[in-house]
């Protein structure tokens, strides 16, 4: 039987770059340890499967060296203040993923004769973070006290995420890779990222994450905006990087969710109740996990009762999460992957001709019957 010559390292990188671990491949593949070891050879069968089995592209495998994955986008990822040197290959491939919408959606706007977006990159780190948030406001047409005016902050974030797209930005939530839930994306190594550009900006959000954390994250991937800087983050506790651009958006995200002159003006009537973080986030409509961020940060508690908080809230957070019934709406799930403006803009193209049906499915990541089933869902006609 034939077998393929393979350098040993690059088992090694593969199953390092998985995160899997040699004893989880060895009872896959019998031989391993001595593939690794330069003892043995695979067939090309058997090297077919590792690849799939460590999401590495076969090619990789007749490298004489292992190539070095970097992300496209600048790295704000912390864990205890050191930098994570290797992304996944789930992180690499939604980058990649939405690096191709966003290009095509481009595209898609210049020729449609539209104008860049002027608010991207209109911010500068020597802006103050009330100026900001004021006019990321103005731009999504929410008043100082937008969130108040929905019942709940779930309803909040619900209408930020409209807003958000209306005024032209690309907005996915996702919590696997494309639409396969064997592959979900880990919110220990990100929890969001922004691709930016003039007339497409995309923000993602890893929808693996506790909702009570997301308007954060969005409210911090929309400063990212404002700034033109891109970049892929984790937010442990809520908390940026050491980075000047990370530092920035956070306290603009704080200040556009939480203004500094209202909350201290509240603060201690809240303080003197049972749950006061519940009490502020029924005022100012976010989760009591970012109203508790808020008030670490304008030092009306330490950080001891934050993580303390913090601690509790997840737990409680991942108990409600195993209650919950598996499943849903799969067209209302694509509606959160893909976008509408996304998804609308590559229907009405191939729909118009303008985009060849086989190259929307790509995009899309929806195929034949479900890609028009998911049209007729967002009120476009199945053709007879």
């Amino acid at each position: 039987m034939n077998r393929v010559a393979v350098r040993p390292e690059l088992f090694r990188w593969a199953r390092e770059r998985s995160g899997l671990k040699a004893d989880a491949l060895a009872e896959r593949f019998p031989k391993y340890a001595a593939w690794e070891s330069g003892e043995a050879l695979p067939t090309l069968r058997q090297l077919e499967e590792l690849a799939k089995k460590t999401l590495t592209p076969l090619g990789y495998f007749f490298l004489p060296e292992p190539p070095e994955d970097k992300l496209p986008i600048p790295d704000f990822r912390t864990v205890k203040d050191e930098p994570l040197r290797r992304p996944s290959p789930n992180l690499l491939e939604t980058v990649q993923t939405m690096q191709r919408r966003q290009g095509w959606m481009r595209d898609f706007l210049v020729e449609q004769g539209e104008n860049p977006l002027p608010f991207v990159g209109s911010s500068t780190l020597a802006a103050e973070p009330t100026q900001a948030a004021a006019s990321i406001r103005e731009v999504l047409g929410r008043k100082r006290e937008w969130a108040s005016q929905h019942p709940t902050w779930t309803d909040a974030l619900r209408a930020l995420r409209a807003a958000i797209e209306e005024a032209g930005i690309l907005l996915a939530i996702n919590g696997v890779v494309g639409n396969n839930v064997h592959r979900g994306l880990d919110t220990k190594e990100f929890r969001g990222f922004v691709l930016v550009d003039e007339y497409a900006p995309l923000i993602f959000v890893n929808g693996a994450d506790a909702k009570a954390a997301q308007m954060f994250t969005l409210a911090h991937e929309l400063a990212h905006v404002w700034l033109g800087r891109g970049g892929v983050f984790n937010l442990e506790a809520l908390q940026p990087a050491d980075d000047d651009v990370e530092k920035f958006c956070n306290r603009v995200a704080a200040e556009f969710l939480i203004p500094a002159r209202e909350l201290n003006a509240c603060w201690s009537g809240a303080a003197q109740t049972p749950e006061p973080f519940q009490t502020l986030a029924r005022r100012f409509k976010v989760s009591p996990l970012v109203a508790a961020r808020r008030a670490l940060d304008l030092g009306l508690i330490d950080k001891t009762d934050f993580f303390e908080f913090y601690e509790e809230y997840q737990k409680d957070e991942r108990r409600k999460a195993s209650q919950r019934p598996a499943g849903g709406d799969f067209y209302a799930t694509q509606e959160a992957r893909l976008g509408r403006r996304f998804a609308n803009a590559v229907i009405r193209a191939a729909k118009e001709g303008r985009l060849l049906y086989r190259d929307a499915y790509h995009l899309t990541g929806l195929y034949g019957e479900t890609f028009d089933r998911y049209a007729k869902a967002l009120g476009f006609p199945i053709a007879a």
